[in-house]
């Protein structure tokens, strides 16, 4: 037992300083309120780095058939590609990143004017971003350019699926925990439905036969709606931004994750290649974001933290 406890352990402590992804850099692309084709030419229109996944569906905008649904229309990747899944994604009020306002915060009707978390360890901060920024040139992208190049995107969407699809339990226990149970219910139902009928996760069934919804809770979202805050801002290497309760959060969340109960190699194996493959989906987005803010730290840090205070407020 002692010896089981010990290896999950050195497993996260290896996810948290070894992984060779980042969160922040591997998200589908975003322009407005629709999915932008990665190929496309875009810079200067993403907005948000954090904007949500829809659910895959008959949507206006989106750009390519169904990888199992030949009538249904879906973005070129529905991914949750996070590393503990339901983590830090959803719709976000956020400041314009285009150059010069980047700093500017938007005013919210009913919460006010948004503001920014605090970042004592900036200097910190900053070195974990600019390795997270090397990360990605040198190694994640040309990788995932490869691997893109290699694999069908039919077959990664089909991965994407499966990956989200083992988050589940953590997308339904926080439910619960939030005092969400019809909810709950839904989530419990998607991981039934897309457990089995859809051949392990591979297949979205409960967004297409079934039109239900996704609710991407975690548990640093469960200790904000119970009052806890942010604390302060941390950027990774490796994973990207967090802060203090969603760090905290990542840990409680992990024993919901099937893949921290592989042996060790496995894990970081199985977490790799979700990282890889959603990256394929991607590249080219996080150059127009360095392109469309005058300082990308600020505007990672400040976008990370307006849309994790929208995903609490839900």
């Amino acid at each position: 037992m002692k010896r089981g406890f010990r290896r999950f352990g050195f497993a996260f402590l290896f996810v948290f300083i070894a992984m060779p992804a980042t969160h922040v850099l591997a998200e589908p692309a975003y322009s407005g309120d629709i999915y932008a084709d990665p190929d496309a030419s875009n810079a200067g229109t993403m907005e948000n780095p954090f904007a949500a996944r829809e659910p895959i569906g008959a949507q206006p905008g989106l750009l390519e058939k169904d990888a199992f649904y030949g009538d249904r229309n879906v973005p070129a990747a529905d991914l949750q590609g996070k590393l503990f899944q339901g983590h830090h994604w959803g719709p976000i009020r956020v400041a314009s990143l285009e150059k010069g306002k980047e700093n500017d915060l938007v005013d919210d009707e009913f919460w006010g004017t948004a503001d920014t978390i605090t970042d004592p360890l900036e200097s910190m901060n900053r070195a974990f971003f600019h390795f997270n920024d090397k990360l990605y040139f040198w190694f994640l992208k040309p990788v995932a350019r490869g691997y893109g190049a290699v694999v069908p995107k039919t077959a990664r969407i089909g991965v994407s699926n499966f990956f989200y699809n083992l988050a589940g339990p953590i997308r339904m226990v926080n439910c619960i925990l939030q005092g969400k149970g019809e909810e709950a219910g839904y989530e419990f139902v998607r991981l039934f439905m897309n457990t089995t009928v859809g051949l392990g996760g591979l297949m979205d069934v409960a967004t297409h036969g079934m039109d239900l919804d996704r609710y991407d809770e975690d548990l640093g979202q469960t200790l904000g709606v119970y009052g806890c805050g942010p604390s302060f801002y941390i950027h990774w290497p490796f994973l990207g931004p967090s802060s203090g309760r969603d760090t905290l959060g990542m840990f409680g969340d992990s024993f919901l994750n099937p893949l921290s109960y592989l042996a060790f190699k496995y894990n970081i194996g199985a977490r790799t290649y979700d990282r890889i493959n959603n990256t394929s989906f991607t590249i080219g987005n996080y150059e127009d974001f360095k392109r469309s803010a005058i300082d990308p730290y600020v505007a990672f840090r400040d976008a990370y933290y307006q849309n994790r205070e929208d995903m609490i407020r839900k």
